[in-house]
């Protein structure tokens, strides 16, 4: 995909979880100028601030962000929705004269922006409410198992466990009478008058289980276990998006008393990192866009970039056309 050089830039933040990437696009926001947009699945639910990593109110002051917490766990955001809304705020910051920076570690969510979306009809509330009673009864093993007789191109691409993505599948088929990979398959229109340039972080997966565990003892120790109490006792349909986010399922068995907090943390973390892992593969296989500089090392808010990181990406941007001569810092 070539770039329209009179194209308007926008910069890409992205990696796997705790790799630094809000820390970055913070540092990033403030020295260029930038607008940070969210482009996390998770953190634009208003609910699990703590336990999603929603950047700080402080570090929200520092540079405007946009579309953080902006949706109740009740009403789930779909990848459609979020990019609608993400081509607003960068159009917004745009007028203001700023730079777009999209921040997050959704795969699908950038993929959806910088490709564009298949032109999938309007899903029947019908068919919606028929795709729910089939998850609630079949469970996702058997949502999957049905998924691969109706539409097994489909199916092949999702894991038996992701009931959302599941749902979302039969929804498509019973509303459309077609599978929701051949709607996939249709070519997308990626955004006019943009140009995308990416920074992806790819550290070692030690420093990410380390990162991981010293996290998540921070979000105990700052009320996760109080946010998701609140969050459960609004008896939501456990099959929305934010019931399934990391350290939820494992904190509410906690609650249940039927595992330890300490069985808690780990299994939390367990998965988390696995999570890491695919979204590693991801990124390592589907080029975000045509400029795209990786930085091998995770990003902390408490430690100075080396200066060999520093002068290599001031370099990339400079090249980018994203920053005029001069120091960042």
């Amino acid at each position: 995909m070539e770039a329209d050089a009179r194209a308007s830039p926008a910069l890409l933040v992205a990696g796997p979880t705790a790799s630094g990437k809000s820390a970055l696009a913070l540092f990033l926001a403030e020295r260029l100028g930038g607008v940070v947009i969210n482009a996390d699945a998770m953190q634009v639910y208003r609910d699990l601030a703590i336990l999603t990593a929603r950047p700080r109110p402080a570090e929200m002051a520092r540079a405007p962000h946009a579309l953080y917490g902006v949706r109740p766990a009740a009403l789930p955001g779909d990848v459609a929705w979020w990019r609608g809304q993400a081509l607003s705020a960068m159009a917004a910051a745009r007028e203001a004269g700023m730079l777009p920076i999209l921040c997050g570690g959704s795969g699908l969510y950038f993929h959806a922006l910088v490709r564009g979306l298949a032109a999938i009809p309007p899903i029947a509330a019908a068919a919606r409410a028929e795709a729910r009673a089939l998850l609630a009864e079949l469970g996702p093993g058997g949502l999957h198992a049905r998924l691969e007789k109706i539409d097994p191109s489909t199916a092949a691409k999702l894991r038996p466990s992701d009931s959302q993505r599941l749902a979302r599948a039969h929804e498509v088929w019973l509303s459309t009478g077609r599978g929701l990979a051949a709607w996939q398959a249709q070519p997308a229109a990626p955004p006019a008058g943009w140009r995308f340039v990416a920074l992806l972080l790819d550290p070692p997966r030690e420093e990410l289980r380390s990162a991981i565990a010293i996290r998540f003892a921070a979000m105990l120790a700052g009320g996760a276990i109080a946010e998701v109490a609140a969050l459960l006792g609004q008896n939501l349909d456990p099959s929305l998006p934010l019931l399934r986010a990391h350290g939820v399922p494992e904190l509410a068995a906690y609650l249940r008393g039927e595992i330890t907090l300490e069985e808690a943390a780990t299994r939390t973390e367990r998965v988390t990192l696995r999570y890491t892992k695919r979204q590693a593969t991801w990124f390592r296989h589907h080029r975000l866009a045509p400029e795209l500089y990786m930085i091998n090392a995770r990003i902390d808010e408490n430690t100075q970039f080396s200066e060999r990181i520093m002068a290599d990406l001031l370099n990339f941007l400079r090249c980018a056309g994203l920053t005029p001569d001069g120091p960042l810092a």
